[in-house]
């Protein structure tokens, strides 16, 4: 389906043929229209489905088309993190490039200007505001923030604002918000706590199902079973012998993510580091080379996977296996984002095998093994421990075994 079947205003139309769009993802043909006929819904999908349109446009249109009180804040926007408001909020700037309609991010980690300006936009009103749920409450907190006429609220990522322990700074800003107004729920997972949540403020939502839980097939994958020590050179090696544009290393500790970076920079690779150590705009400016190509190497902890929108990543790697399936899903994501393909490789090391079971169990099948060369020395066999039954990875094909690669050739 394209854009213009969809009903939407042409200054709409004008923002989203500029950014190059032409037919929309399926979780934005099911999602859009029950947002513009004004029903609340929950709807999952996975990273790279095009959700953020998929409820900015419906809300830009509906702003435009109908009456709104010009003085107050008329739609809210609540993420997990300040990288995903400010993705949204440049996502919202190009799509509402040639309307009128105005909008702000708000998070912590600025300094006293950055908090005035929200202020400042907060108690003259705004149409949309992107926010993170602690600054909201700081602002809320002071008295000023016009509420009255707010119409639309989006919780985005919204399995992981739970996780963050956001569950009751949510209910304590919709405590301020109108009773009477539409609501848009998304989140990549449904736990039985999202659904706890989406009662208390869903009235009679549309559910959407989208691709949950699995990455898409066009993501090819590759898992390498390894010792601990292994990990940093087969790396290098990788990176060296074959000319990647852009690539995404995931590590579970910023310990890793610091001295991997080292390596590779000793290595003579283009290669970056992105954490939660380090200020906001060193990790904004980080981010700016990496999409502009000043360097094509990124080492990050989780912050990058989910809710940063990099298009062109043509390898993920996971030099430490990650906790569960979904972040698992959400990291290998950052590839083969939109028609593109890509490459997601795992280092498994001897203690993870378990973890790598368990990711196995909830794709519904084994993650095939990649051929560590012969230069690295011996592999671990792979015997990763079947998951429990009852536990969260319950599926087919998790117990299912594989050999230890033959060393005998480079990672393919």
């Amino acid at each position: 389906m394209k854009f213009t079947d969809l009903g939407l205003d042409q200054r709409i139309l004008d923002g989203i043929d500029a950014m190059g769009y032409e037919t929309a993802t399926p979780v934005q043909q099911q999602v859009m229209v029950p947002i513009l006929e004004g029903k609340d819904i929950i709807a999952s999908a996975q990273t790279g489905t095009g959700k953020t349109a998929a409820f900015l446009l419906p809300l830009i249109h509906r702003l435009l088309t109908e009456s709104h009180a010009v003085h107050d804040i008329n739609a809210m926007i609540i993420v997990p993190t300040r990288e995903l408001a400010i993705q949204i909020a440049e996502g919202l700037e190009g799509l509402s490039y040639f309307t009128d309609v105005s909008s702000i991010a708000v998070y912590g980690g600025g300094d006293g200007n950055s908090f005035n300006n929200e202020k400042k936009a907060l108690t003259q009103g705004v149409d949309i505001v992107v926010c993170t749920p602690g600054r909201m409450i700081a602002h809320l907190n002071m008295g000023y923030v016009k509420l009255k006429g707010l119409k639309y609220l989006v919780l985005d990522e919204a399995d992981r604002m739970l996780d963050m322990g956001f569950n009751d700074d949510i209910m304590r800003i919709i405590s301020f918000l109108p009773k009477e107004r539409q609501n848009l729920l998304f989140s990549a997972t449904m736990p039985q706590k999202m659904r706890e949540l989406a009662r208390k403020i869903l009235h009679e939502p549309v559910e959407i199902n989208i691709a949950i839980s699995k990455p898409p097939e066009k993501i090819v994958q590759k898992a390498f079973i390894v010792y601990e020590a292994q990990k940093v050179p087969i790396i290098k090696d990788m990176l060296s012998s074959k000319q990647y544009n852009n690539v995404i290393v995931f590590c579970s500790k910023k310990q890793n993510v610091k001295q991997l970076t080292a390596e590779l920079k000793r290595a003579k690779l283009s290669a970056e580091e992105i954490h939660s150590d380090l200020e906001q705009q060193k990790r904004e400016q980080v981010l700016q080379d990496f999409r502009n190509k000043k360097l094509n190497i990124l080492v990050a902890t989780d912050i990058l996977s989910r809710g940063i929108d990099i298009e062109d990543i043509d390898l993920v790697i996971n030099y430490d296996v990650p906790n569960d399936g979904e972040d698992y899903v959400h990291r290998i994501g950052r590839t083969a984002r939109a028609a593109s393909t890509g490459t997601a490789f795992t280092l498994v090391g001897e203690k993870e095998q378990n973890k790598m079971g368990a990711i196995e169990a909830l794709l519904g099948e084994p993650v095939p093994k990649g051929n560590v060369p012969e230069e690295f020395g011996p592999t671990p066999a792979y015997s990763p421990r079947a998951p429990r039954s009852g536990s969260q990875n319950r599926r087919s094909g998790g117990n299912r075994r594989n050999g230890s690669p033959r060393p005998n050739r480079k990672p393919s």
